[in-house]
């Protein structure tokens, strides 16, 4: 069976409790598949990365064959995102708003206008990107220059809590990429770049630990410094040791300390 979800953010969890780990989070109009349940729980598998893992049965709707049959195609195939932190959609229905966090798909969107699941909904249109961005400079900065700043939270990917492969599998879905969840997952994907003396911006760069397991990503805005969220997002120096925190160091430390070793680079 598949449902929709049609609140602005649901957590996903490891185990069927409250108190369970975030693994991830759905964006308002993803699909998933319901996969088990259990009292006042259901397991899914999302649609659009394969994630799996328990939510809570009143913040997902099921969605008849019919209905996913017709709406899924819609969603996957716009182009159309929320490209601010936040934004809110007004809904044709009742007048009520709902806040929509950046990368959400927004199907059959055109003039402000879009529809999930046959309600109509109205949003700023300079809240939307209604194509991909070209993958620039100029609108890297432009899309993540609000993001700095928002605090790290394990499994989140909206822009009031985000951990680091959230930040950047929302960054590069206003691209056209979709990415894996993972850091572990999104080194896997595109095409290698062998140094930094070769990145163009918008290139990853993965960091692991003295196991070699890949356990942070990054986005680099140039040869010398990477947009990372640690902590929160922020904008730091990288060579090809990794990278280099100045705000840990102390006075015996002038040019930073080395917080994360660097383990390869990836272009989408």
């Amino acid at each position: 069976m598949k449902a929709i979800v049609l609140h602005s953010v649901v957590p996903v969890r490891a185990d069927a409790s409250e108190e369970s780990e975030q693994l991830t989070q759905l964006l308002f109009g993803e699909t998933c598949t319901i996969l088990d349940e259990k009292p006042r729980w259901k397991r899914v598998k999302s649609d659009l990365d394969g994630q799996e893992g328990w939510v809570d049965f009143k913040m997902i709707t099921a969605m008849t064959d019919a209905e996913y049959a017709d709406y899924a195609p819609r969603w996957q195939h716009t182009t159309a995102r929320v490209c601010f932190p936040v934004a809110f959609a007004m809904s044709g229905n009742n007048g009520q708003t709902i806040p929509l966090t950046m990368g959400t798909r927004l199907p059959d969107y055109r003039d402000g206008q879009f529809a999930i699941m046959g309600v109509p909904f109205r949003i700023q249109t300079e809240m939307v990107a209604p194509e991909f961005l070209e993958l620039t400079p100029e609108n890297l900065m432009q899309v993540t220059r609000f993001m700095l700043n928002v605090p790290y939270l394990w499994g989140g990917k909206n822009a009031l809590g985000m951990d680091c492969s959230g930040f950047t599998q929302i960054i590069h879905s206003l691209f056209g990429h979709d990415l894996l969840r993972n850091a572990r997952e999104q080194i896997t994907q595109g095409t290698e770049v062998t140094s930094l003396s070769a990145v163009k911006p918008g290139d990853l760069a993965f960091f692991d630990h003295e196991d070699g397991r890949i356990t942070h990503v990054g986005l680099l805005l140039d040869s010398e410094r990477v947009m990372h969220c640690s902590g929160r997002i922020k904008i730091e120096k990288i060579d090809q040791s990794g990278i280099w925190s100045v705000e840990l160091a102390d006075p015996s430390q002038p040019n930073g300390v080395l917080t994360h070793h660097l383990a390869g680079i990836r272009r989408y």
